[in-house]
């Protein structure tokens, strides 16, 4: 992590414009540089307004330090431009519960459940409807602002991504989903489905790399109606898919593979703590 802290801010010191402080801001926070991590991400903000992603690390910055008002208004940003986002859904929830208006974040998360949240924001609407707000603070933060256990693989690349949007598969040579998901406009698991579409096109790629004198391939990425693709060879014939919106630079999404795909040649050879 400390390497990847340097690489991104001589980066970011070299192109001030750069999205690469949405990763800078997200791993100073996770090693509990609270104030560093936000001078990063308000700087980045200052240049990309209108960044979800941005607005979502301030609001999630903001929790870390208990300014549980910029938070909120963050968070309010998001929606406002992005209504589907399910991360600001979720945490306007759990501020909500915190400020005792139970009602509204049973609003907020019943929105986020709509949208396809995770099994933590029906265990924490669950406990809302148990206790009728009863339940103590600790037990929805913890289902609801927490990340996924680390050691589910449908959540291995949790800690990679920077928003709700992006979605990451890590499929074997025949399209079997070794890890990650993928979750449609509906809220359903289809990663077994875009397994079985995927399988075999390694080896497509590859013939046709060879055909058009190109080499060996590295990553192909494409553009859909609904969303812009990466994918990239991992070990032993693996495959590493990202999926992002159609806004995502892809300069990110580039990035976005190369560090899933870093991850993902860790955790099959047993190397990453979730292999431990």
């Amino acid at each position: 992590m400390a390497d990847d802290i340097r690489r991104w801010s001589d980066e970011l010191a070299r192109d001030p414009s750069s999205l690469v402080f949405l990763h800078l801001g997200e791993a100073l926070r996770r090693q509990g540089q609270l104030e560093v991590a936000l001078k990063i991400a308000l700087r980045g903000l200052e240049r990309h307004q209108r960044n979800v992603a941005a607005h979502d690390l301030v609001a999630r910055i903001a929790v870390d330090r208990r300014d549980f008002a910029r938070a909120f208004v963050e968070w309010e940003l998001v929606l406002r431009i992005e209504p589907d986002h399910i991360g600001a859904m979720k945490g306007l929830g759990y501020l909500c519960f915190h400020q005792g208006r139970v009602d509204e974040a049973e609003q907020y998360l019943n929105r986020a459940a709509a949208g396809g949240a995770g099994s933590d924001v029906k265990n924490a609407l669950n406990m809302l409807r148990r206790t009728s707000g009863g339940v103590s603070l600790s037990a929805v933060e913890s289902a609801v602002a927490a990340r996924a256990p680390v050691n589910d693989r449908q959540y291995l690349f949790a800690d990679q991504l920077l928003d709700e949007a992006q979605t990451a598969l890590l499929l074997d040579a025949s399209g079997f989903v070794l890890a990650g998901v993928y979750l449609d406009s509906d809220g359903d698991n289809v990663s077994s489905d875009v397994g079985a579409q995927l399988s075999g096109i390694s080896d497509e790629v590859r013939r046709a790399a060879r055909h058009l004198d190109l080499g060996e391939w590295k990553a192909i990425t494409f553009e859909t109606h609904a969303a812009v693709f990466a994918m990239a060879p991992v070990v032993q014939d693996n495959l590493i898919v990202i999926a992002a919106s159609r806004a995502t630079p892809l300069g990110l999404l580039r990035r976005l593979l190369e560090r899933c795909g870093a991850f993902a040649a860790d955790w099959l050879a047993g190397t990453t703590p979730e292999n431990k």
